[in-house]
């Protein structure tokens, strides 16, 4: 039977000598806030660090952090962490990580750390880092690390294989097996094969795409659509991607130097990110192609690209600004924007706002529903079998996706013959022990959304943003009143103020005098009342009534003053 994450917590037992335990800190049950903490003989190893981004129900959040309470007394213990690849939701996190010790070893591909130290440099942190490339062999303390070529969205991802004495695990990062890359770097199968002959006690496997069937397609397919688009567009083109998504760069690139254009990149991580990757050789830019965005105005339209972030519908991102009208470049009638992006759950509102805001706008936009200008970086079911049948790993743990995913995922692992009882579905939280190539949940440890807000950093609770979309949905009413101290008359008030709740506050008249009825009676019938209790009576009285003349539940804020 398959193990799955174990209701409530459980906490685990001591970790026996020997034995390797895995803790999913996040990117379970989630799209991004990937991170996987190991732990053999009192030395932890960390995989991966990053951030997911806030849905629409989390007003006011700028990102979410992984929950690193687990570990924050144990840092001294922390040998490395190995970054798979530079997105967001593998590396952003690792600068609010290092604010805890500056000095944690970072361990990743070039262009995976150029991008890391980028921002922390923003941060004023200066890392300590090791550069890896596949085939390399590392030693971390009682870890032993393999990095593996893997294929994704990104140039220079790896996988990485540990070695400990409590058994041996293939993480994938996220990855596919585009056989026809843009770099011409493919996932490596010949390298998973004889990880697969030495013996895998513990494969997890990326599950973004298990419930896709077949294969993913490949990059170079969106050139010849890209070309199409070119060809056809009369005047501007904004193109919109991940800042990180070079070989989509590329593609742009390529299309506007054949149809005689010029690119401006557009958005503060787009221009730093390519200016890395073009540094580093990772991107090639033809000569002349590039131009800073303050001199597009000068240039005519049909020889203009922008190159924009803002896919996902992200608030204060280029694109969205755009479709407010609240950026420097004004689209206009004729402008063809693309989205060569997919929408990652949640975001499918936001990003639809943006579409239709554009086209208000008059522009014309296309995207993945329309034409092909996005294929996904991640492995679909077929990839996964592939995978599975080339390792014949003992276990499997799905990660790095929504339940659907991971339990999509484990259906795959069965099909290929991993036993059902090695295959787990676990949780964020979820205490996995690996030993003599038996693995099994052991536990459930704490952990929660660490929300960044502006400068603050796990401050905002799960309270203040259901305040917040009380505030943002059903709007405030505040009530102000001064009873006397010695007769428990009414001195002034209630005086009723309310916002997005009624056009007039003149509404609300009819229920002042059972507030005030309300009130004298809880003096008259309490002569030890409290403040907190009197205006516990005044939210009884005016909530129910807004309740069912309004039919709204506003936040309520009572004010009881004694003169």
């Amino acid at each position: 039977m398959t193990q799955t994450a174990l209701p409530g917590l459980v906490t685990p037992p001591k970790l026996p000598k020997g034995t390797l335990r895995i803790v999913p800190l996040g990117g379970l049950g989630e799209i991004g806030r990937n991170m996987a903490v190991f732990e053999i003989d009192g030395k932890l190893l960390i995989v991966d660090c990053g951030v997911l981004f806030p849905e629409e129900t989390q007003p006011g959040v700028d990102l979410i952090l992984p929950d690193f309470s687990y570990i924050e007394n144990r840092l001294e213990d922390v040998v490395g962490v190995v970054l798979t690849h530079g997105h967001e939701d593998h590396i952003g996190a690792v600068p609010y990580l290092l604010r805890l010790k500056a000095d944690i070893p970072l361990i990743g591909s070039q262009l995976t750390l150029a991008l890391v130290e980028a921002k922390l440099q923003e941060h004023r942190i200066k890392p300590y880092t090791l550069t890896v490339t596949e085939g390399q062999v590392e030693q971390f303390g009682p870890f032993e690390c393999e990095f593996v070529a893997v294929n994704h969205s990104i140039p220079d991802a790896l996988a990485v294989f540990i070695r400990t004495d409590g058994g041996t695990v293939l993480h994938t990062g996220d990855f596919k097996m585009d056989q026809l890359p843009l770099d011409g770097r493919i996932t490596d199968l010949r390298h998973f094969a004889r990880l697969g002959e030495e013996g895998v006690d513990l494969f997890m496997a990326d599950s973004t795409n298990a419930d896709v069937p077949g294969f993913t397609t490949a990059e170079k397919e969106i050139g010849p659509t890209l070309d199409r688009l070119f060809g056809q567009a009369k005047k501007r083109i904004i193109v919109a991607s991940f800042s990180s998504h070079v070989h989509r760069v590329q593609q742009v690139l390529d299309a506007a130097a054949k149809h005689g254009r010029k690119v401006a990149f557009v958005g503060r991580s787009m221009v730093r990110n390519m200016a890395i990757a073009a540094k580093l050789g990772y991107l090639e830019v033809p000569d002349g192609i590039l131009v800073d965005i303050k001199n597009i105005d000068n240039m005519p339209d049909d020889r203009v690209v922008l190159m924009s972030t803002g896919s996902q519908g992200e608030p204060m991102a280029a694109l969205s600004r755009m479709a407010n009208g609240d950026h420097r470049v004004i689209v206009g009638k004729g402008d063809t924007v693309i989205l060569a992006s997919s929408l990652i759950p949640g975001n499918e509102n936001a990003v639809f706002r943006i579409i239709n805001g554009l086209l208000k706008l008059g522009a014309d936009v296309i995207h993945k529903g329309t034409a092909k200008v996005h294929v996904s970086g991640h492995a679909a079911a077929g990839e996964l079998l592939y995978c599975y049948n080339i390792l014949e790993p003992l276990n499997a743990m799905p990660v790095h996706g929504e339940t659907r995913h991971l339990i999509a995922n484990g259906n795959i692992a069965l099909e290929s013959g991993v036993p059902s009882d090695g295959i787990i579905l676990s949780d964020n939280g979820t205490v996995i022990d690996l030993k003599d190539h038996v693995a099994n949940i052991v536990g459930q440890v704490e952990v929660g959304f660490v929300y960044v807000d502006g400068s603050s950093v796990g401050e905002i609770t799960d309270a203040d943003l259901k305040d917040r979309r009380v505030l943002g949905d059903e709007g405030f009413i505040s009530v102000i009143t001064v009873i006397s101290r010695t007769t428990g008359k009414i001195v002034s008030g209630p005086e009723i103020h309310a916002r997005g709740v009624a056009e007039d506050d003149s509404v609300f008249d009819e229920i002042i005098p059972k507030i005030n009825a309300a009130l004298e009676e809880a003096v008259l019938n309490h002569t030890d009342h409290t403040n907190h209790q009197l205006q516990q009576v005044v939210r009884r009285i005016i909530g129910t009534w807004v309740n069912r003349k309004l039919r709204r539940r506003p936040m309520i804020i009572p004010v009881v003053l004694e003169a």
